[in-house]
Formats: C-alpha cells, sequence, structure tokens
C-alpha cells in the first residue's frame, strides 16, 4: 500500500532534519508518497504568509503530515503557524511522549510519560486585546460594569476560553489513548483552586468523563503540585491530560526529564488528520551547518507509523535510533558526554547510522 504523506520541511534546521527523518522512514520499507511543501518564516519573507494555501490544501488532501520545526518571532511578526495549523484543520489532541532511551544524558531513568495536551481553547484561542487600543478600554470598562473588577487602563489583555465540548473530547482522548496502549492511569491537570469557571469545567467534565472508564484509574492535581510531583517522583504518573497552556508548559517540563526536547516527538491528531513535528524549535544559529539532532522528529515518524498503523516499520525504525543512541558513537554533539568532542557525527550521518542498524 502506498500513502500519501505531506512533508513541511519548516526552515532554520528543519529541512536538514526533515531530509533525515523522510530518509530514516523510506529505509523501513514503507511506501510513501511525498508531498513536499514549504513553511515558516523562508516562504513568508518571499509571499508575505508563513502558512501558505498549499500547505494546509495539501494537508487536507493527504490527511497525513510531518512538520519540521519552524520559527514562531517573539514579540511581533507573524502569529505561531503550529497553532494556526492546530486551529485550521481542528487538530485538537497534542501527543507528547516523553520516554527514557538508554544512552542519553538525563538525571532520570526509566520514564515513560505521556502528554495529552487539548490544542485549540484556553489562552492559545488567540483572542488578545492590546494596550492602548480602543476596543481594550472599552473591555476594561465592560468588565467593571460586570463584575466590579478594576483592570488597569495600561493592561493587555488575552481571554482564555474552555470549553465543555472540547474538554471532553481531549479527556476521552485521553482515556482512549490509556485503553489501546495498555495504559494504567490518566491524570488530569488543572487550576481550579483558583479559576473555578474555566479550570473548574474542564476538572469536572474530566471526572465525569472518568466514570465511563472504570477500568482506568483516574485523579487529577493542581498543576503548580504536578510540577514538584513530576520532578520528585516521575515513575508514579502515565498519562497525563491537560488544557492547552499547561500542557505546552508541561510537555517541555517532561522532556527535560527524558533529557531535553531534542528526543521529545509529537503528534497534532484531529478527527480525521494528523500534524507529527518535533517539540523543539527551529534553532536558526544551528541551520545549513549540518549538526542539529534528528532524533525528535525521527521518532515523531515513528508516532506517523503507528496512525498510519504500520507498526512493524516503526517499532523497527524505534529499535534503530533507541540502538544507536545507546552506544552514543554515531550521535550528534548533543547526545555526547562531552558537547565538544570531536568525534561526533552530523544530522545526515546519524540517520545513515540509523538506516544501517535497519538493515
Amino acid at each position: 500500500m502506498t500513502y500519501e504523506v505531506t512533508l513541511i520541511t519548516g526552515d532554520g534546521i528543519g529541512p536538514e532534519i526533515a531530509n533525515a527523518t523522510r530518509s530514516c522512514i523510506d529505509a523501513t520499507g514503507v511506501d510513501i508518497n511525498w508531498h513536499i511543501k514549504e513553511a515558516g518564516i523562508d516562504i513568508y519573507n518571499e509571499c508575505g504568509d508563513p502558512l501558505p494555501k498549499d500547505v494546509i490544501d495539501s494537508i487536507r488532501k493527504t490527511k497525513v503530515a510531518i512538520k519540521a520545526p519552524i520559527t514562531t518571532p517573539v514579540g511581533k511578526g507573524f502569529r505561531s503557524v503550529n497553532v494556526r495549523l492546530r486551529k485550521e484543520l481542528d487538530l485538537y489532541a497534542c501527543l507528547r511522549p516523553c520516554k527514557s532511551y538508554q544512552g542519553v544524558n538525563s538525571r532520570y531513568d526509566d520514564i515513560d510519560l505521556v502528554i495529552v495536551r487539548e490544542n485549540t481553547e484556553d489562552l492559545y484561542a488567540g483572542i488578545e486585546f492590546e494596550e492602548g487600543k480602543k476596543e481594550t478600554s472599552d473591555l476594561i470598562e465592560k468588565i467593571h460594569s460586570l463584575t466590579g473588577n478594576k483592570i488597569a487602563m495600561d493592561s493587555g489583555i488575552s481571554i482564555k476560553p474552555i470549553s465543555i465540548r472540547r474538554s471532553e473530547r481531549i479527556v476521552r482522548f485521553a482515556f482512549d489513548y490509556a485503553l489501546e496502549n495498555a495504559r494504567k492511569k490518566v491524570t488530569a491537570i488543572h487550576k481550579a483552586n483558583i479559576m473555578k469557571y474555566s479550570d473548574g469545567l474542564f476538572l469536572s467534565v474530566a471526572r465525569r468523563v472518568a466514570e465511563e472508564y472504570p477500568e482506568v484509574e483516574f485523579e487529577d492535581y493542581i498543576v503548580d503540585n504536578m510540577c514538584m510531583q513530576l520532578v520528585q517522583k516521575p515513575h508514579l504518573y502515565d498519562v497525563l491530560v491537560l488544557p492547552n497552556l499547561y500542557g505546552d508548559i508541561l510537555s517541555d517540563l517532561c522532556a527535560g526529564l527524558v533529557g531535553g526536547l531534542g528526543v521529545a516527538p509529537g503528534g497534532n491528531i484531529g478527527k480525521d488528520m494528523a500534524v507529527f513535528e518535533a517539540t523543539h524549535g527551529s534553532a536558526p544559529k544551528y541551520a545549513k551547518k549540518n549538526v542539529a539532532n534528528p532524533t525528535a522528529l525521527i521518532l515523531s515518524g515513528v508516532m506517523m507509523l503507528h496512525h498510519l498503523g504500520e507498526k512493524e516499520a516503526a517499532d523497527k525504525l524505534e529499535k534503530a535510533v533507541a540502538s544507536v543512541i545507546a552506544k552514543k558513537k554515531d550521535v550528534t554533539f548533543d547526545l555526547k558526554e562531552d558537547r565538544n568532542d570531536p568525534t561526533a557525527v552530523g544530522t545526515q550521518e546519524m540517520a545513515q547510522a540509523i538506516i544501517k542498524r535497519m538493515r
């Protein structure tokens, strides 16, 4: 069977690790017809849009994509392409496994956590009011008239919507994932003690949905407490389900438990479409130097193969990645004990070492 897959090459280190990932996926023997598309800051400079319509159209057609990192300007410029993709395609579930691999430098061993992050609402909904604008001052006055709360007139405001429907589908996704992958526990994360009408709604929905899955243990934690729990005793947890912002933050925390974003894959999954991506950024200072670690995007490719139903190929590729990392020979500089180790190999050379392990 031939699969149609969109490959978004990204910017910064994106094109290099995209090439390495494509080579590794092709080496599994799975037949993929790649639809190569560009997005990010480079294409933005050419046409004024970091996410051209043909990229969205391609994903709608193929239903599956893998995306290399794309730069998000800080404090100015265009909004996150990642957020835009998730909203336009309703990729409501962000799935981020955080798993220990022998040979990766970390303070912990045998971590196996899965973050399930709601992707479409919360503070990432993009409903913002800029300081100094008339609509912002009007909103501030309206809030005062409705609640009596006085917000400083020199404020910028972001709105945090959390709905029953979207909370229910992400919690149900987490429980279904737990059942399908022989996971034993789902933990809902919130700040319902303070935000009773947004996080409180998320928690009440999570508790209600949990009653439908008696075979899976359920618990909930306040987000700040959960951060401490994960640092102190991460082995007690399994699948974590969170609203958007907390999911973003805790997925990076959990990536830190297993050695960093360089080994952290991810997937954004909707009803009938999925986009897989590395959790890390575009690292432009390393672009075109053939030094970037391709592991996270390759492991995202493993997730994609599982999504396509190619379990044998997915397992073969993951085992090859794990073997190369464990040997610590044919790996990029960040996976060496000493980042200045002169024996570190390049991005493409590491990919070739992984391919050799599959033969």
